[in-house]
């Protein structure tokens, strides 16, 4: 019977029906007695914490570690031995997962990103030191998935600079604002964290680069109707004279240059036709025929490349 309650303790079992044998008379006609069916509650099992390894798991990783040790790394008992705490703490990159799960983010990614930094913890783990591997390795596997959602949840990838530029005005800026009781400046930021006044502005800009709006996003309230792609930009009116600009540098390129010079005061310089002259020592009278014989050879060229 103690061997089959140690069983059902073992499998969880909260009771046990245990029958005993009939026992024979010695003489014919006697009663038999039988023994009564007896319940006997048994406690439940104890459920493992739920955050991180249990004490099991801790006095087993010492074990392994210990003999992670004394392995020649690269052997195959060395990586068994590496595989197998790899596995015996994955609870602690799921509990450490877990705090990312507000972020948009499948968290099958983040559990891998954190293993990545579980990994790294149990490659630079000494058991020496006398410090709890949990203790250790919380930090590296958080700082991996930040790292992870760092560098990749950016819209516009800006450099690593920039980001962490960034957080350092957002907190400044939080500490300024409690301190003085209004929005900091631009220069009182920039004497906050010891840069320069040109760096605080592009970081500020950055923080427009870590999310980005759908050109067919349907539009709030005070929006206005239509969506963000109907509503942006608008028409520009030199955009037409672009392309006229354009023709006419390899026209200008090959007039005379006495006569460029003209056309470049005249309409670049914004020059009277009497200035031109002054300043070129010719009369009025003949700036105005060169500008006419000019202004038609131009107009005859972009009419025959049309």
């Amino acid at each position: 019977m103690s061997a089959e309650l140690g069983s059902a303790e073992i499998h969880g079992s909260t009771a046990v029906a245990e029958h005993a044998p009939q026992e024979h008379a010695s003489t014919v006609g006697a009663t038999v007695p039988t023994t009564p069916v007896v319940s006997v509650a048994l406690p439940a099992p104890r459920q493992q914490p739920a955050l991180g390894p249990g004490l099991d798991t801790r006095t087993l990783s010492r074990s392994l570690f210990r003999r992670l040790a004394t392995l020649t790394a690269g052997s195959d008992e060395h990586t068994y031995v590496r595989d197998t705490l790899i596995e015996l703490n994955l609870p602690l990159v799921r509990y450490a997962s877990a705090r990312f799960r507000s972020r948009n983010e499948p968290m099958e990614d983040i559990v891998q990103v954190g293993t990545i930094g579980l990994i790294k913890a149990i490659d630079r783990f000494d058991p020496e030191r006398g410090v709890e591997f949990p203790t250790f390795a919380m930090p590296t596997v958080v700082g991996e998935i930040k790292r992870f959602f760092r560098d990749t949840s950016w819209s516009v990838r800006v450099p690593r600079r920039l980001q962490e530029l960034r957080l350092a005005l957002t907190k400044a800026g939080d500490e300024l604002s409690q301190r003085l009781d209004r929005s900091p400046t631009v220069a009182e930021l920039a004497v906050c964290l010891g840069v320069s006044e040109e760096d605080v502005v592009e970081g500020l800009a950055v923080g427009n680069a870590y999310t980005a709006s759908s050109l067919d996003s349907s539009p709030g309230e005070e929006d206005g109707d239509g969506p963000l792609a109907e509503r942006l930009g608008y028409e520009d009116l030199a955009l037409e004279g672009v392309e006229y600009r354009e023709s006419l540098k390899p026209l200008l390129a090959k007039l005379p240059p006495r006569e460029r010079r003209i056309i470049m005061l005249r309409f670049f310089g914004n020059l009277t036709q009497s200035q031109i002259g002054e300043e070129i020592g010719i009369s009025q009278m003949h700036v105005s025929r060169l500008l006419t014989k000019t202004l038609t050879q131009l107009r005859e060229g972009l009419i025959s490349e049309a």
